[in-house]
């Protein structure tokens, strides 16, 4: 009997977060198809377009309307979900891609001051899809249609449905509408894949996510966090480290540090922002390339054993990222 193909469906895969998954995904042996609402191939900030771009298969669909895409579902072996937003206002992506510092942070400024294209009083298409939209139902509905689709051939594992989630530390900078949403989604997911054996969820919850040439303004933050991240998982266990303050001042009890390990259920946001500074502090940046590999190894059929939530501490694992070293990952992080 000749093996399954690998087919791999990659939803916004012509993103920051999506076109690392499909370039990775063609490294491991995947066939790619990318959905996305331009149906165009990625391209670079600069303007070109990768050799590896020429093997997928781009197609234009909206993900909220599975009519676009449910024919391609049958021969799909796993589904990658990576829409989502920060800010309800997107010019924040074109200040990131950009490299426009004034511009990334007059998005924020508005965004926090609450001045920004979020008010409820806009026409929705002018405010852009939100939150809830983009962040929620869209997974919501991809997710739908995949399990209810029949695969063409006989598997022999669970197909899973992977969706590019996020840890709780961007609070009080970000909305918690944008946490809040990307729970609600994986908790959504979960229900729609517990009593279907022959699908498996996985929320992948990567920190922030750092490219030192693509996302050049990501860098220095990264830097930042990694130094931070570093410092606080080496300190004495009774040393009264920030993070440890902020949680107390939050009332939170345990060792907190999000999401690291793998576990079938989501958690719920804790209520106060000063809980998601102090995951912000201890847990570490992620290169997009790192996020793409352990999506990758997520979206594989054999590995049954991954389910559930996927923070940072497992997706390291899940890549070999400790053989790899650290230099590796201070180098990506010096560009």
């Amino acid at each position: 009997m000749e093996p399954v193909a690998r087919k791999i469906l990659v939803v916004g895969g012509n993103g920051f977060v999506g076109s690392a998954v499909c370039k990775a995904a063609l490294a491991r042996g995947f066939q790619v198809t990318s959905i996305s609402s331009s149906g165009r191939p990625y391209m670079t900030p600069k303007g070109h377009s990768p050799a590896w771009t020429s093997k997928v298969t781009w197609q234009k669909a909206d993900a909220l309307d599975p009519s676009t895409y449910a024919h391609l579902l049958p021969e799909t072996t796993a589904v990658v979900h990576t829409l989502g937003t920060l800010l309800e206002d997107a010019s924040y992506k074109a200040a990131l891609k950009e490299g426009d510092m004034f511009k990334l942070f007059g998005t924020l400024a508005s965004n926090f001051l609450g001045t920004g294209e979020s008010n409820p009083l806009r026409d929705p298409a002018e405010q852009g899809a939100g939150y809830d939209l983009l962040n929620r139902d869209a997974a919501l509905q991809v997710c739908q249609a995949f399990v209810s689709s029949v695969s063409s051939t006989l598997l022999a594992h669970p197909r899973p449905f992977v969706y590019v989630s996020a840890e709780d530390i961007f609070r009080p900078f970000i909305s918690p509408r944008y946490i809040d949403t990307k729970r609600e989604a994986e908790q959504g997911i979960a229900r729609l894949t517990a009593t279907n054996p022959a699908y498996r969820g996985v929320y992948v919850r990567p920190s922030l996510i750092y490219h030192p040439h693509f996302r050049p303004l990501t860098s220095p933050v990264a830097a930042l966090l990694d130094f931070s991240a570093t410092v606080h998982a080496n300190a004495p266990p009774n040393l009264p480290t920030p993070s440890k303050i902020l949680r107390a001042l939050a009332g939170a009890g345990g060792s907190g540090g999000g999401s690291r390990t793998s576990g079938l259920e989501t958690t719920a946001v804790h209520p106060s922002a000063l809980h998601s500074v102090a995951n912000a502090l201890e847990i570490p940046p992620v290169h997009v390339d790192h996020v793409a590999e352990a999506v990758c190894v997520c979206a594989d059929g054999e590995r049954e054993d991954v389910r559930g939530v996927v923070g940072v501490k497992e997706m390291r694992r899940l890549i070999g990222w400790v053989e790899k070293g650290r230099d590796g990952e201070v180098e990506a992080m010096g560009g």
